[in-house]
């Protein structure tokens, strides 16, 4: 299957699929780059449709991976430092399940 997004093109097959994990752990370290991002700018930067980050960014608010913030009227997010540390261990996880895979 073929993805294009923007300029680029990635070849992906069904092994590369992100899973619910990826995806939050993709949501998480956008706006942990950005300090503080819109529902906007973490849709673009986790590759995903605005519907579906409204879902997983309410998911991640309601667990407390994320905050909201408001910066004047409009609502901003934020990574709490259990959303930090949930994105740490994933990366050190998937790294360790990889060197099983070597």
């Amino acid at each position: 299957m073929i993805v294009l997004k923007y300029w680029r093109i990635r070849l992906l097959d069904k092994e590369a699929r992100r899973t619910k994990y990826d995806i939050y752990a993709d949501v998480i370290e956008v706006i942990a780059k950005k300090g503080v991002c819109s529902l906007t700018r973490v849709s673009y930067g986790a590759n995903m449709p605005v519907d579906r980050a409204k879902k997983i960014l309410a998911f991640l608010v309601s667990h407390g991976f994320i905050r909201e913030v408001l910066i004047g009227e409009r609502k901003k997010y934020r990574a709490t430092k259990w959303g930090l540390e949930y994105l740490e261990t994933f990366k050190r996880m998937k790294r360790f399940f990889a060197a099983l895979k070597e």
